[in-house]
């Protein structure tokens, strides 16, 4: 049988194709801007008939019905990351955090220790030889379809044709549903504050001609990209990148002609963004996605000359050691790949991790540079991990420094009206 045949076969609405999923299965759903929301809404209305199914994404944008009190009989979400719309449902216990990095869950599924039953993707239409690209994302996704019994496909004529390792056949696909919808976009932030254009001015500094860049989504990656105009053949290699890569990238800034890996080309292996970054990937051999397994591997990472990696926490303290995943005992995101690039640029030649923040949170009640952890707050990189740590007041450089050395430079780069505070509990600590 052809694959236009074979695929026309397969051709069904979203109801009949959901009646695939049964009670005490695990369902993948394709996350962030690909969150396939016309399948999800399909699975949830079946709710009345299922019990105990299993839904596993990273964070997903958009509707995430599945973790709504009502149908938690139903439905329980298992979070590798946990995002804005799944944050109650964790901290309610209705649902269950897995720390994670990101590098390493796609081995899980593929190993069976995180077995897949059913998964839920949105993909591009076929090319003309029967392959969709699964688009904006290809992270853990693809390992899930490549590993599920049953794969229910959402194949939308607005989803980019993304390229490298990022498609998928028709063959293996169970059910398909064809639709011409919008993507879920995550829009850019309203603008950038004096406290984030000061943290994005001490990282670029940091930052020279030729290097390869990681950074996520966000104030302070945004602030960081306003530094960098008047750079030169920069890289990017990624777990993901949004609108603010695209400007740099069509002004020259960014080239990638000084990688040591991939050069000439941006990796990544997802986007969260709005139509412009959608529109920019599509059928651009400039882009080039890998599965998380590849993007994030910490020694391909260390491959790339010149690396800078630039993530963020909700706090940090004296000694170095960074909480990003909790406030407290309050889940609040998840690992993620912060660990995975920071050890990747440690290793990587002429390399350069980075944590950046705000000084403060809560309207500047709350300082971020704190004696210790709060209770229940989860080390995601550890104190040994730590080499530069960014905040609006400086740079602390932490790599090879004694905990006497590191609270120093940490209450140096506080803000002013704590620092004495710091002191005395740093004293009091006998770390000063």
């Amino acid at each position: 049988m052809r694959w236009t045949e074979e695929y026309r076969s397969r051709i069904t609405t979203a109801e009949v194709a959901l009646r695939a999923v049964q009670s005490g299965q695990r369902v993948w759903v394709h996350p962030g801007c690909a969150n396939p929301e016309l399948l999800t809404d399909a699975m949830v209305a079946r709710a009345s008939e299922l019990r105990d199914v299993e839904v596993t994404h990273l964070a997903a944008f958009g509707r995430t019905d599945h973790c709504d009190p009502k149908y938690a009989g139903s439905f329980r979400h298992r979070s590798l990351f946990t995002g804005p719309n799944a944050r109650a449902a964790v901290n309610d216990r209705r649902a269950d955090y897995v720390p994670v990095f990101l590098s390493e869950i796609p081995s899980l599924i593929k190993t069976g220790q995180l077995p897949v039953d059913v998964a839920l993707i949105q993909v591009s239409p076929p090319d003309e030889h029967g392959f969709c690209s699964f688009g904006v994302g290809i992270e853990c996704t693809k390992a899930a379809a490549e590993q599920a019994k049953t794969v229910i496909a959402l194949v939308n004529t607005q989803m980019p044709r993304a390229l490298g390792d990022a498609f998928i056949h028709v063959s293996k696909l169970t059910h398909v549903v064809e639709v011409d919808r919008p993507l879920v976009e995550l829009k850019e932030a309203g603008g950038v504050s004096e406290t984030s254009k000061a943290i994005g001015g001490h990282v670029a500094s940091l930052i020279k001609d030729g290097d390869t860049l990681q950074m996520g989504i966000g104030e302070i990656p945004d602030a960081v990209l306003l530094f960098l105009k008047d750079k030169q053949h920069l890289g990017i290699h990624t777990e993901m990148f949004s609108d603010g890569v695209i400007e740099l990238f069509e002004s020259g800034v960014i080239t990638g002609e000084k990688k040591s890996l991939h050069a000439g080309k941006i990796v990544a292996s997802f986007v969260l963004g709005t139509r412009k970054t959608f529109d920019f990937i599509d059928n651009n051999p400039f882009v080039e996605f890998h599965p998380s397994d590849y993007v994030n591997d910490p020694f391909i990472v260390a491959r790339h000359d010149n690396m800078v990696a630039i993530n963020s926490a909700i706090s940090v303290d004296l000694t170095g050691q960074v909480n990003s995943d909790s406030i407290g005992g309050y889940i609040y995101s998840g690992f993620g790949g912060q660990v995975d690039f920071i050890r990747g640029a440690s290793r990587a030649r002429n390399g350069r991790p980075i944590i950046a923040l705000p000084s403060m949170a809560k309207s500047g009640t709350v300082s971020r540079i704190v004696p210790a952890l709060a209770e229940g707050a989860g080390v995601v990189t550890t104190r040994a991990d730590v080499r530069y740590v960014v905040t609006e007041y400086g740079v602390a450089q932490l790599f090879g420094k004694s905990l006497r050395e590191r609270a120093k430079a940490l209450i140096a780069i506080a803000h002013p009206q704590v620092r004495d505070q710091l002191a005395a509990e740093a004293q009091r600590r006998c770390l000063l």
